[in-house]
């Protein structure tokens, strides 16, 4: 099945940007429009289970891989650059590396190919707890989930989801019976007997401990012809947290 995107931009040279768990390709709007000024046409893609692309009980990178690699396909790019956030990294990641052909740069965005403990159980747990057959607005919504999560970032991802299903009756977009039943996967190292050797960058937030020192090993083991980029005055949501800086130094690379 196809990925749902919003594309913006038209030009014959590509960029793909996925988001990260619990996101959609909309939290990336306001670089997309930057970059789409630049003669690139921007894809905004929801992955799987994600945004308003399909639901499904199988949920992995390989399978997002498939996903991708169909997208592609379908309109036909030739080696896009791809950027990848947390969860996106992830597959763009395994993605390179296993299609290497279809790619001509590689943005993997605070997040390496290292396993990570599971560690967005509360936030599943504090999604579950939210009846939407009783909360029947965003602000009533907004104030039961601020009693469970204190990130105003994961906070303000989950509100974006929010939308009416029918009237009356609002819905997540996301699939929370699949994403709490696969949510282990998540943090799975990235494994492969392949290299990708063509530019990749890695950015990560100052503030932000996904990507460290130590991390370098297993980075080059894949990548080795990378770099580590550092965005000061940002965490996890870097491209939120610091969106001038990050938006710059992506400009000045791709």
């Amino acid at each position: 099945m196809l990925l749902h995107s919003k594309i913006l931009g038209n030009s014959d040279n590509h960029i793909l940007i996925l988001h990260g768990f619990l996101g959609s390709g909309d939290n990336w709007m306001s670089v997309a429009k930057k970059l789409s000024q630049q003669d690139f046409c921007i894809h905004l893609i929801d992955q799987r289970n994600h945004g308003r692309s399909f639901h499904s009980d199988e949920f992995n990178y390989d399978l997002m891989c498939s996903d991708l690699y169909y997208y592609i396909n379908y309109y036909k790019i030739k080696k896009p650059i791809l950027i990848g956030h947390s969860m996106g990294g992830k597959t763009v990641m395994k993605f390179s590396l296993n299609f290497p052909e279809h790619v001509s740069k590689l943005f993997v965005i605070d997040t390496s190919p290292k396993y990570y403990p599971p560690h967005h159980s509360y936030i599943i747990n504090a999604i579950k707890k939210i009846d939407l057959n009783i909360l029947d607005n965003r602000k009533k919504i907004k104030s039961e989930l601020e009693k469970l999560i204190t990130d105003n970032g994961v906070l303000q991802f989950i509100m974006k989801n929010i939308y009416w299903k029918e009237e009356g009756l609002l819905a997540f977009r996301f699939n929370l019976k699949s994403l709490s039943n696969n949510i282990n996967i998540i943090g799975e190292e990235i494994k492969s007997p392949n290299k990708f050797n063509e530019l990749t960058y890695f950015f990560r937030g100052e503030k932000s401990n996904y990507i460290t020192d130590i991390d370098n090993y297993i980075i080059l083991k894949y990548f080795p012809n990378s770099k580590v980029i550092s965005i000061p005055n940002a965490g996890h949501w870097l491209h939120a947290d610091n969106p001038a800086t990050f938006i710059s130094k992506l400009l000045g690379l791709i």
